[in-house]
């Protein structure tokens, strides 16, 4: 083991770790500009280079993108969004709904495993928003409400990586190709899957779960072809 002691986190460090902070927990939302840089400097009690200096950064991650003239703005609440779009180009969405299917595969597979009372509670509410929302015809809160279930059901799983992978992908997808983020909603009916999925994970069956991610997904694919 060794006995060195790491060097402390320089202040633009902080500021990085301070301005993600805001932006995850929505106080910065998408979209929206953040403080001036003077505000940013009274705020965090830093001087100016080290604010441009922690900006700079999480325009490289593509968190925040600059507009000339009109200030910076929030472009992306996951970093691994930006990486991901950057990975992966229009040509090769299919590739990414490969991968986000692989991860729901397994995530529900961990959250029937687990089979937690409150994490079963949470895909049941997520389920019942989404079906109200389709039947009263708002296919955008039916697209938002499909999304939030599949977020529940990589949440069940209890592993914060599948999720922070799941959110970029779900994120990169909307960026770069809506179609395939909203084809839950093409052709206005509830798609198969979920119903049996939230079954699966509450009667512990890991097989049965993969399966009904299997139907849901198929569903998808069966539409964007």
């Amino acid at each position: 083991m060794s006995d060195v002691i790491p060097p402390p986190p320089r202040t633009s460090e902080l500021v990085v770790a301070r301005m993600q902070e805001s932006i995850s927990s929505g106080r910065w939302p998408v979209g929206e500009r953040i403080p001036s840089e003077p505000e940013l400097v009274e705020q965090f009690g830093v001087g100016r280079n080290t604010v441009r200096e922690a900006v700079r950064a999480l325009e490289h991650a593509g968190m925040l993108v600059p507009r000339r003239g009109d200030g910076t703005y929030v472009r992306s609440a996951n970093m691994l969004a930006a990486a991901i779009a950057r990975c992966a180009s229009e040509r090769r969405h299919h590739e990414l709904f490969g991968a986000l299917q692989a991860i729901e595969l397994e995530a529900a597979a961990l959250a029937a495993t687990g089979a937690d009372p409150a994490r079963i509670a949470d895909l049941r509410t997520c389920l019942k928003q989404a079906e109200q929302a389709l039947a009263r015809g708002d296919l955008t809160a039916y697209t938002q409400a499909d999304i939030a279930f599949h977020a529940a059901v990589v949440a069940a799983s209890g592993n914060g990586l599948l999720v922070e992978l799941h959110g970029g992908i779900v994120e990169a997808m909307q960026q770069m190709c809506p179609r395939l983020v909203d084809a839950t909603a093409v052709d206005g009916e509830h798609s198969p899957g979920p119903r049996e999925l939230v079954a699966a994970v509450a009667a512990a069956d890991p097989a049965a779960a993969r399966a009904a991610v299997h139907l849901c997904r198929d569903h998808v694919r069966r539409l964007l072809r």
